[in-house]
């Protein structure tokens, strides 16, 4: 089993926030990056392409919105279309890895760590970037392959 060093980006994509978690490069430990605001997508993109710009990751992990059974939510057409969008600003390959129970594993882990509800609705999607992140790379150092799937290029794809 190998692990492919180099750092990771983890994306949370919502509706209102996108969550932004970084790896080191030898893929130990995710950390929390920042939350982009979803109001000017635009700008957004732009963001993250500096954000990607910077850390110069060897691929960016994103959520798979899916619902308890597997099956695509609601939201996840517009997520996919906007982690598409992102595809289209920078060379580097985008994975699909499931989300589950991510947001409500982050609000868990900031209410131990004693935040408000105030607090973790500000930072709770960087948090699940993080646990979306640390689980894929948990995946390749256990089984020696990446996590995930690649994004399909288009949505019939998916």
């Amino acid at each position: 089993m190998s692990f492919r060093r180099g750092r990771r980006l983890g994306l949370d994509i919502g509706s209102v926030r996108i969550g932004v978690a970084a790896s080191d490069p030898e893929g130990i430990l995710a950390t929390p990056l920042t939350v982009v605001r979803r109001s000017d997508e635009p700008a957004a993109l732009r963001q993250l392409a500096e954000v990607i710009a910077e850390y110069e990751p060897i691929e960016i992990l994103v959520g798979d919105p899916k619902s308890l059974d597997g099956q695509a939510r609601a939201a996840a057409a517009t997520a996919l279309e906007f982690a598409r969008r992102i595809g289209e600003t920078t060379a580097t390959p985008i994975r699909l890895v499931d989300e589950r129970f991510t947001t409500a594993e982050a609000h868990q882990a900031l209410a131990a760590a004693g935040r408000n509800s105030r607090q973790r609705r500000e930072i709770v999607d960087a948090q699940a970037a993080v646990i979306i992140l640390q689980h894929a790379l948990e995946y390749e150092h256990n089984t020696g392959a990446a996590a995930g799937r690649v994004m399909p290029p288009t949505e019939g794809d998916a």
